[in-house]
């Protein structure tokens, strides 16, 4: 018995972590062989051999998920299932007894970023600085989980007057936490967050699920906005949800169906009055609501991942416009097709529009490569500007589109070689008119002819700013008072047309000097 006491007191002071009950077991291995001996003879000896070094095998292990959970309960934040589960008492409590909440999910922005300067340690440190100081505008009986890698989520303590003002206040102390950066080996980390939240009045089903999905939707809402932003559930939320759904599997039809063409407006040099190129827009021929412009789709073929596919067909029927214009005798000099920046950093692009422009024959400069000054300007070293500088090297040209209405530099006009500068209709708009909008046109063209770059001006609507345009010394213009974006079948016809009027126009021959 004095024996077995001995095992026992043995065992409970044995250390918990199962990396030292392993160490403690071996060490104490020739004690436990002749404590065995002396307690049951040679039959425990020999049990003891057999049994004690599979002993450490029966010990339970902990999980990597056990210690994670352990390590969130230490600073009152619930694992994601514990949290589901929760909720989905609260909703069945809130039911029976008429009361209201509101549940809230928090994302931290940019954390991919701060991964990357600083290792991956730096997240669980953020996350458990961000956790504490969540804890501490809550109340007890609130609950927190740290949801997804870069999420909490909350739901506030059921109540009778949980409304949505009381959400939006919430939502601001919520906020606020990040008012105080996080010190990081000694570097201050400024903290970006988006909040949605649902108010179990406003949720979209009574259910813990359908609650759930309200804020989710709530804090992608949210996100889209940039970081810093805060969106309320609500059933109009819902429905522009469903919208853009529709929509995305919409534009994949039209896609899959070639229901979304270019369309072309003319360009014409205000030098000679021919036509100088055309710009190629991306229209929908919609079934039910006739030709859509891009900005009824664009959003959603860049949400259903389908912006390749439009720039091939952008390239592929522009080119296949030039050849064709070329052999009815219609020389038009280039086509401009707009790019966007998700369509800038699809790998492979200059050696797609290459094999293209060899395809139909055609010398790299009678495509001219549009880009918004915004993209221009926030482009980074990246995929985006090799692409636009191997275009460049490849030979085709470039216009920076919407000149004016954003910040591109001067250094970035330079950088980029641009060819072109495209002035943006908010300054054409009754420049014939206004003296104002006449010296800023003034001041574009003055920098333009500095550079070395060519202009043309967009939205020309009346003769008078064509001629206000024309006598400033602005290269080229386009617009409705030239002519509307058109289907390729008519634009040979209007070719025909505008050939004809500069046939009909009055020639001036140059008087002799003899």
């Amino acid at each position: 018995m004095r024996e077995l006491l001995v095992l026992t007191r043995f065992r409970l002071f044995l250390p918990q972590n199962r990396t030292m009950m392993l160490r403690g077991l071996v060490i104490s291995m020739p004690i436990l062989f002749l404590a065995a001996y002396l307690a049951g003879g040679e039959k425990a000896l020999l049990a003891s051999t057999v049994v004690l070094p599979f002993a450490g095998l029966l010990i339970p292990k902990r999980s990597t998920e056990s210690r994670r959970a352990n390590r969130k309960a230490a600073f009152g934040i619930l694992y994601d299932e514990e949290f589901e589960a929760a909720v989905a008492n609260l909703a069945d409590e809130m039911t029976r007894k008429q009361e209201t909440s509101a549940l809230f999910m928090i994302a931290v922005e940019d954390t991919s970023e701060m991964v990357d300067r600083f290792g991956p340690s730096v997240q669980d440190r953020i996350f458990d600085a961000v956790g504490t100081r969540l804890r501490s505008v809550l109340r007890d009986d609130d609950i927190l989980s740290r949801y997804w890698d870069d999420t909490f989520a909350l739901c506030l303590s059921p109540g009778r007057r949980v409304d949505l003002e009381a959400g939006i206040q919430m939502a601001g102390r919520i906020m606020q936490i990040a008012d105080e950066p996080v010190t990081v080996d000694g570097t201050r980390l400024y903290l970006t967050l988006s909040c949605g939240f649902c108010l179990w009045s406003r949720a979209p089903s009574p259910e813990a699920k359908a609650w759930l999905d309200g804020s989710q939707l709530a804090l992608s809402e949210a996100r889209k906005q940039g970081g810093g932003a805060i969106r309320s559930f609500s059933k109009e939320l819902q429905a522009a949800r469903i919208a853009r759904t529709n929509l995305r599997a919409e534009v994949t039809t039209a896609i899959q169906k070639a229901q979304i063409v270019p369309y072309f407006q003319p360009q014409l040099s205000t030098h000679t009055g021919k036509v100088s190129g055309f710009e190629a827009l991306a229209r929908w021929h919609h079934p039910e609501k006739g030709v859509l412009p891009p900005l009824a789709f664009l959003d959603a073929l860049q949400d259903a991942g389908l912006m390749n596919q439009l720039c091939e067909t952008m390239i592929n029927q522009s080119l296949n416009a030039l050849s064709v214009w070329e052999r009815a005798g219609h020389h038009v000099p280039q086509i401009g097709v707009n790019f966007s920046a998700e369509e800038l950093m699809l790998p492979g692009l200059p050696d797609r529009i290459a094999w293209e422009l060899d395809r139909f024959s055609l010398p790299p400069e009678r495509l001219a490569i549009e880009i918004l000054e915004t993209v221009m300007a926030d482009s980074p070293d990246d995929m985006a500007v090799r692409n636009i500088n191997t275009l460049r090297d490849l030979g085709c040209t470039l216009d920076l589109d919407d000149f004016g209405t954003g910040h591109a530099s001067l250094s970035a006009i330079r950088r980029f070689r641009v060819n072109r500068t495209k002035i943006d209709r908010s300054f054409v708009m009754k420049s014939d008119r206004d003296p104002d909008q006449q010296q800023m046109i003034a001041a574009i063209l003055t920098m333009a002819e500095q550079l070395g770059v060519q202009t043309l001006a967009e939205g020309v609507e009346t003769t008078g700013e064509h001629a206000l345009l024309a006598q400033l010394g602005c290269d080229h213009v386009q617009g409705f008072g030239i002519a509307r974006p058109m289907p390729f079948e008519q634009t040979k016809s209007w070719l025909r047309q505008h050939a004809a009027k500069l046939d009909l126009a009055p020639k001036f021959q140059k008087r002799s000097t003899s």
